[in-house]
């Protein structure tokens, strides 16, 4: 009957579940049978699971639901938050039926992955501690809750401790437990996987999900601070995109513990990386008071460091920016020039004022120089003339004082010539 089709189902089905005759099913749900199973002693309800999983015919959810349906039927605690209570006072003998039922369930939850939820496999590995079952079961849990870690929920984690020396109200080391074993598989394949990224956003929902269950963990006020930094510390640096989450949870345990001595304080933020915070979380630190001195210190060191960094790094301009800038400097310093030698009363030049203006000063410069050369020349026949003069006075010396003209053509040219060269030597 169980194999049966659900639309082929004619008889009458028990579905006694809350919430469910609210709804108006007009057709029969694919596990109305769980139930009905679930009153069968553990050996007959064995024999049925395994035989229906023989079959191949119904999908592991279906068989994983079966599971969860009868241990919720059967396992005293399974759906309470606080089961430490009435597991206490469980006899000898119920412990010893209740480990049997536990074990039994867990051997046979199919082995695809998503059969069953990370949830049901917490709370199972949860009441596994009490009742003292196998290693071999308690192993083969922490494996299975490892390969879906990442799709549980703060709420999932949250389970009250059972081990009577442990003090804290949440087991911790369940938790680390699985995140452990989660890291050594995902070290394992990610190695070899062809998609990156999925491993990547993998281990990063698991660190987000630790952060949060760190700031609810944080609130219990027998929270020992070596486990929460043990807990902290085992995520690797990777998980963490910021310290943001992990800043708050520290804040929150700072808050709810004010007893704490230096070392401790001291311990606790050490697994805190300044330099991966936003400017916001950073800010709201360097004003909090419940941080030790240290940690505030190199938070002003990092904000310091980060900003003279932002100053120091400005995008350098492109070459043709450079020279486009200093095109408009030189015309913006010419004309601050013009103004100051019009004063300050006077209008700027036009650019053709400017022209007429540079073109009068090359030619009073040309003129300066057409004038000094003219100087020159006059000096210089100035001295000629003169020089020319004076072999005259000579030339008339001579004949006065001989009396007599030597009317010799060629005596007369070579005085001429011996003369003319005295003077030029001189």
């Amino acid at each position: 009957k169980i194999l049966t089709p659900p639309p082929q189902v004619k008889w009458s089905y028990t579905y006694t579940r809350p919430g469910y005759t609210k709804k108006q099913h007009h057709s029969v749900p694919k596990d109305w049978w769980t139930e009905d199973v679930s009153d069968l002693d553990i050996d007959l309800f064995r024999c049925i699971v395994m035989a229906i999983r023989s079959t191949y015919v119904l999908p592991p959810q279906l068989i994983g639901e079966a599971l969860h349906v009868y241990a919720c039927r059967w396992l005293p605690g399974i759906t309470k938050l606080k089961s430490s209570g009435s597991s206490v006072s469980q006899t000898e003998e119920s412990k010893e039926k209740n480990r049997k039922i536990l074990e039994t369930i867990v051997s046979m939850i199919p082995a695809d992955r998503g059969s069953v939820s990370v949830g049901f496999l917490f709370r199972l590995l949860s009441i596994s501690i009490h009742l003292g079952v196998s290693s071999v079961t308690k192993t083969e849990l922490i494996r299975r809750a490892s390969l879906q870690f990442e799709e549980a929920t703060v709420s999932d984690l949250l389970y009250p401790s059972t081990s009577s020396s442990d003090q804290n109200y949440y087991d911790t080391e369940l938790v680390q437990a699985v995140l452990e074993t989660f890291l050594k598989l995902w070290k394992r394949m990610s190695p070899g996987a062809v998609d990156n990224s999925y491993f990547l956003r993998s281990i990063r929902n698991v660190g987000k999900l630790i952060d949060s269950y760190l700031q609810v963990v944080a609130r219990d006020d027998n929270m020992q601070v070596s486990k929460f930094v043990s807990l902290a510390e085992t995520v690797p640096s990777i998980a963490r995109e910021d310290h943001d989450d992990l800043y708050r949870a520290i804040n929150i345990y700072l808050k709810m513990h004010p007893e704490m001595s230096k070392a401790d304080k001291k311990r606790l933020c050490g697994i805190l990386d300044c330099q991966r915070l936003s400017p916001e979380v950073r800010g709201h630190a360097v004003k909090n008071e419940l941080l030790p001195l240290r940690t505030v210190v190199q938070l002003l060191y990092f904000e310091q460091d980060k900003g003279s960094k932002a100053t120091s790094s400005h995008k350098l301009p492109k070459p043709h920016e450079i020279l486009l800038g200093a095109k408009d400097r030189a015309a913006t310093t010419r004309d601050t020039q013009s103004k100051h030698s019009l004063g300050p009363n006077k209008e700027e030049f036009n650019g053709e004022e400017i022209r007429e203006r540079d073109h009068h000063h090359k030619t009073k410069r040309s003129d300066g120089k057409l004038a000094l050369d003219m100087e020159k020349k006059m000096v210089i026949r100035g001295d000629i003339a003169e020089t020319q003069s004076e072999k005259g006075r000579v030339l008339r010396d001579e004949s006065s004082s001989s009396g007599k003209v030597d009317k010799d053509p060629k005596k007369m040219i070579r005085r001429a010539r011996s003369k003319s060269e005295h003077g030029v030597k001189k």
